[in-house]
């Protein structure tokens, strides 16, 4: 990401939807002074979702039915066993 260019609040003004478009369809972002005094910044909005969401996310999802979480349970298990035991330490001299 590329440093923020800095403009005058007035520069905005007069060309606000240029900035807007660039914002959002070019990924800059702009930091805006007034006077002498950086006051805002203007960027992208950021990607995904708020995660005040999250719960409502995770119960639209399919869930597993018993048999098929007792499978994922064993291949999860399964899958594990005597594997961290097998891992060289990296840092061992």
């Amino acid at each position: 990401m590329s440093k923020p260019l800095i403009i005058t609040v007035t520069e905005l003004q007069r060309n606000f939807g240029a900035f807007i478009g660039r914002v959002a369809y070019g990924g800059e972002s702009f930091r805006l002074k007034r006077g002498k005094e950086v006051v805002a910044e203007l960027l992208p909005a950021a990607a995904g979702r708020p995660v005040e969401e999250l719960s409502q996310l995770l119960a639209g999802l399919p869930r597993l039915d018993s048999d098929d979480a007792r499978a994922f349970a064993r291949d999860v298990q399964e899958g594990g066993e005597g594997r961290l035991a097998s891992l060289e330490d990296p840092w061992a001299s």
